[in-house]
């Protein structure tokens, strides 16, 4: 039942960041036996996700498709290099840009990779359905959650009127 009072929506457990905060660690366990055996963290994963989907990209591209800062994503990229699963190299055409590659390593790392999905929508207790509509509710509270980030105007940050 949502919260009817401002001191109920005051409340930890009426929080939907915090609920959204806590299925992140949540997930965070789940991935991280699955990864073991593939010798990736959870963020590593995601950026062999990326990848594994469109190789060959610059590093802005790989920073703008997963929300992280090249701060961020270096030292990630740099760690995956390392390891031998992808080469980082300045684009020929415009030195200012680092792109990445997956070498044959990095792509043969993916066969280790395919049942993850599978593994998670089995411990979520979800049918696949419903994982979809969770999955698009949330990309869609992320999109008007960064346009009231924005500055822009018209989303500006205020409390709703009561």
């Amino acid at each position: 039942m949502p919260a009817t009072t401002p001191d109920e929506a005051m409340k930890l457990g009426e929080q939907l960041c915090f609920a959204i905060y806590a299925a992140g660690h949540s997930f965070n366990r789940v991935y991280k036996p699955l990864l073991e055996p593939l010798g990736l963290t959870y963020p590593q994963y995601l950026v062999m996700l990326t990848l594994w989907e469109q190789d060959d990209q610059t590093v802005g591209s790989l920073g703008e498709k997963l929300a992280l800062e090249s701060s961020t994503l270096t030292p990630l990229l740099k760690r995956l290099e390392a390891m031998g699963h992808v080469d980082r190299r300045r684009d020929p055409v415009d030195e200012r840009q680092v792109r990445v590659r997956l070498t044959g390593q990095g792509r043969a790392l993916q066969a280790g990779a395919r049942d993850i999905p599978g593994c998670l929508l089995a411990v979520s207790g979800l049918r696949l359905e419903e994982v979809q509509r969770l999955r698009a509710e949330i990309a869609a509270l992320r999109t008007a959650l960064d346009h009231a980030a924005s500055g822009d105007p018209a989303n500006a940050l205020r409390p709703a009127a009561a």
